[in-house]
């Protein structure tokens, strides 16, 4: 059998992501899709380290616009990936992968609480890690949290998980005519805003030169295609 590409992934997914067509709460078979396609780059001996966001429970920016204290509207967003968290270590743990969540700030009645030597260590078990609560500080993204945490388990790659197929210049979905970019170099991102992830996770992926796939999660298997070298998305990197 071919060999994966990769050894060590970091896979960013959105709260939204969880939430399918409804755009709030979950949709199980969707949560359910997403456990199967991770098992299956599981199963290729790649290890999976995997950062979810909250936004389909609660957005702290669109509550901090409406009157609420920012650190604090950012701080309930951390329990909502939390949340998040849970529900997919309880779908991967359903079909047999052996899965830990670690969380940024300590609830050890649910979760582990986050050191990095021991998030590598379950790495290294084959155990899938979940990162909850971001990076512990508000004002900070689960996007900055991915490209951090990525960092510090040495993972080779981000899997930035859509519901489109790439980056394009414009939304494809209000202009069906915006060009899809195949490749993309880090400083075109921060120059041209094209919203890839925020610049403070563009910036740390480029200072370390950990490359980002953008890719539609939609589309089963993608996944595994890209852990096997296929070419996905968009990819965005540093000059060779």
């Amino acid at each position: 059998m071919e060999k994966p590409k990769y050894r060590r992934i970091m896979l960013k997914l959105s709260g939204e992501a969880l939430a399918g067509e409804r755009g709030f709460g979950l949709d199980h078979e969707v949560v359910q899709g997403i456990a199967q396609q991770i098992q299956e780059v599981v199963k290729l001996g790649t290890e999976v380290a995997v950062v979810v966001g909250g936004g389909n429970f609660w957005r702290g920016a669109k509550a901090s616009a409406q009157g609420i204290d920012r650190a604090t509207a950012d701080y309930i967003g951390m329990l909502s990936t939390v949340m998040n968290a849970l529900v997919l270590q309880d779908a991967f743990e359903k079909i047999g992968m052996e899965t830990r969540v670690l969380t940024a700030i300590e609830m050890r009645e649910v979760a582990e609480p986050y050191i990095r030597r021991r998030a590598i260590r379950h790495l290294e078990k084959g155990r899938v890690v979940i990162f909850g609560a971001g990076t512990g500080n508000p004002f900070f993204s689960t996007d900055t949290a991915a490209a951090l945490r990525a960092i510090e388990v040495e993972a080779e790659i981000i899997l930035k998980a859509t519901k489109v197929d790439g980056v394009y210049e414009k939304d494809p979905v209000l202009d069906p005519q915006a060009k899809k970019f195949d490749d993309l170099k880090f400083i075109e991102v921060l120059n041209k805003r094209l919203g890839v992830m925020d610049s403070t996770a563009t910036s740390l992926c480029m200072d370390n030169n950990i490359p980002i796939v953008v890719f539609n999660l939609n589309e089963f298997g993608n996944i595994k295609r890209i852990v096997m070298g296929e070419k996905i998305g968009t990819l965005v990197k540093e000059d060779d």
